[in-house]
């Protein structure tokens, strides 16, 4: 099990391509199709767990209230990770390793997508995955313009995101193709332990 350096060129791609994680050529226009799958997912996921917490309101986590709104955005998940895309110029890579750090995070603290927490959610684990994986990131005062939160709550997000997920923020490459592919047919995840092969 390696540490995931992503090569594209040597990994299935078929997949990549679909994906959008490797570029066709020179010329490739448009925003990757993980875009486009992964708000398909968290929107289907906080509609899911509205609709689980309305029949049985549970107890909130104090821990992570942070990640808490409270009024919901008014920017839809699709345009706000096509705002991310446009203007934290991350890879494409980033958004899939994000969503696998808020699988992650999800499981560590029991905390489930909703419309009040996905947003600043969302742009935690994209800015947390870009420092990890890219060679060129902007630093947490850009972000927070790019999510429209302050600089000083973003970085309180980043940091109890961090200790959430215990740090760890290594992702195998059985892990990493394992989500491409549930993503790649449509399938929704339950946690990278059915994952990985």
């Amino acid at each position: 099990m390696g540490a995931l350096a992503i090569d594209a060129q040597n990994l299935d791609s078929d997949v990549y391509l679909a994906l959008g994680l490797k570029k066709l050529g020179k010329g490739a226009i448009g925003n990757p199709q993980i875009l486009t799958l992964l708000s398909s997912f968290l929107e289907k996921s906080v509609k899911e767990n509205e609709m689980q917490s309305d029949t049985a309101k549970g107890k909130a986590n104090v821990a992570v209230a942070v990640f808490h709104g409270i009024r919901v955005p008014t920017i839809s998940i699709r345009q706000y990770i096509d705002r991310i895309f446009k203007y934290a110029r991350c890879s494409p890579s980033c958004f899939l390793v994000a969503y696998i750090y808020l699988d992650r995070f999800g499981q560590q603290t029991d905390v489930h997508l909703t419309s009040h927490n996905v947003h600043r959610l969302l742009l935690t684990s994209v800015m947390v995955a870009a420092k990890f994986m890219d060679d060129m990131y902007f630093n947490n005062a850009y972000y927070a313009r790019v999510g429209g939160v302050s600089t000083a709550e973003l970085n309180r997000l980043e940091m109890k995101f961090l200790l959430s997920l215990d740090f760890r923020l290594q992702v195998s490459i059985n892990t990493f193709q394992g989500y491409c592919s549930q993503l790649q047919n449509g399938i929704k995840l339950n946690g990278p332990s059915e994952l990985v092969s």
